[in-house]
């Protein structure tokens, strides 16, 4: 079949593509060989400035053109060279080659990939792309989620609530409180995320600059190398084997998860708010929720994002695992894995996309919110026991406990009862009285 929207294997690139099509710059194979080429064609230009590669600074700067004006017919190119080599980054080389013979470099055409191996194309090329992934695509829209639950919790920021543990009544709080729960949380992991570097191997073959060295002893290949890759923006590993060691990469699909899982943690309890009736969801007309229920109006949006957060974990989990381990100077296992590096950021995407999409559906009911603070004015009794164990009442904890259990239902009436009779002055039982589930919500 042709590959279509409809035929992709992977509901990234199939139903969700149009949430995840911008991804694409960054993690798909022609993006791979785009960023490919842009690191040869920036080394040749390194060993230009470095005198090692003789010709003009002006026709230097006009080489990052090749990269720049990168096409999808260019990459078809570096394919159809694949097919003969069976290796992508020599197709890559080649190509590269074809294109500096064509602009007057044919003197100069084996200083293209000259020392390097294949990983130190490869370990440079990913973490550029996906630096610029995060900073392009990622990173701001875990911003625009933060955005819109900043707006929703300063829109309920005086809203009491009953709030549950162990799924119990518990003491009051306050709705825009606690979605400002999640979105500290989730700014203070996305800072550590922002503070991962992002590492480059690039020291040929097995990390030691063999090839680099014997060729020009003289030159002190470390610190050009140190000032190549600083200035794509990345930051070289000293010591390492064929390959990158993955750890600060690691490090970062750690950072994913904990940001994902702080996630799951905000849309569960969305669904569990709109099972109680706390919200309503706003309607769009032609939509069904149910495919035999015609009432029904799913909380889809979140139940979506918590899929997908999940799945992108399962990933993010098994590559921080996984990339760091390799066999002696190295094996190929990293390659294959490293092909599905987006797909996690692509689950993560369309995951955010749709917590955003829920939140913004969110329409407060005030009615059901004020009902169960009404019907649990059993929550104040945290707050009697402590103004009681300020006045040194005997066994305050223990008579509010008798209290509570005692009786079925506690109303207002209830507690005011109680406090009638308790042996305290009036001015404290006034106290007492003015204390509601709807002002007992702390600060």
């Amino acid at each position: 079949m042709e590959l279509s929207s409809l035929t992709a294997l992977s509901p990234i690139d199939g139903r969700y593509r149009k949430k995840t099509e911008e991804l694409g710059s960054y993690f798909s194979e022609f993006a791979l060989l785009k960023y490919r080429v842009q690191v040869e064609i920036t080394y040749f230009q390194e060993l230009i400035a470095q005198g090692i590669v003789q010709t003009s600074a002006s026709e230097a700067s006009n080489l990052s053109e090749i990269y720049e004006r990168f096409s999808l017919e260019d990459a078809k190119a570096i394919k159809k060279i694949e097919q003969t080599t069976n290796h992508d980054v020599k197709a890559v080389e080649y190509f590269v080659k074809d294109a500096l013979k064509s602009r007057g470099f044919e003197q100069s055409l084996e200083f293209v990939h000259f020392g390097l191996t294949s990983q130190d194309i490869n370990n440079t090329a990913i973490p550029l792309s996906l630096k610029e992934a995060l900073h392009h695509c990622i990173f701001p829209s875990f911003e625009e989620l933060l955005h819109t639950l900043d707006g929703l919790s300063q829109a309920w920021d005086s809203v009491p609530m009953l709030a549950r543990t162990h799924g119990q009544p518990a003491s009051p709080t306050r709705l825009g409180k606690e979605l400002r729960v999640f979105s500290e949380r989730l700014r203070l992991q996305l800072t550590e995320a922002r503070r991962v570097p992002h590492c480059a191997k690039f020291g040929g073959a097995t990390g030691n600059f063999n090839a680099h060295l014997v060729a020009y002893p003289s030159i002190d290949w470390a610190t050009f190398a140190d000032t190549f890759i600083a200035n794509l923006g990345l930051q070289r590993s000293q010591t390492t084997t064929q390959i990158e060691h993955y750890d600060f990469l690691a490090a970062l699909c750690d950072s994913m998860k904990r940001m994902n899982t702080v996630l799951i943690d905000l849309n569960r309890d969305c669904w569990s708010y709109i099972s109680m009736d706390y919200f309503k969801q706003q309607l769009k007309a032609g939509e069904i929720g149910s495919s035999a229920m015609p009432h029904k109006v799913n909380p889809i949006d979140f139940e979506n994002a918590e899929g997908n957060f999940g799945v992108a974990n399962a990933f993010f989990e098994f590559f921080a695992a996984k990339l760091p381990v390799s066999r002696l100077q190295r094996d190929l296992t990293d390659s294959t894995v490293l092909r599905n590096l987006g797909v996690p950021f692509a689950h993560t995407l369309i995951a955010l996309k749709s917590t955003v999409v829920g939140l913004k559906k969110l329409v407060l009911n005030p009615d059901k919110i004020q009902l169960d603070l009404e019907e649990n004015w059993s929550v104040v009794a945290e707050a009697i026991q402590t103004i009681l164990r300020r006045e040194h009442y005997p066994e305050p904890y223990e008579a509010l406990k008798s209290l509570t259990r005692t009786h079925s239902k506690i109303t207002q009436g209830t507690l005011h009862e109680f406090i009638e009779t308790l042996e305290v002055t009036q001015e404290v039982k006034e106290e007492l009285k003015r204390i509601t589930p709807w002002n007992y919500v702390g600060i």
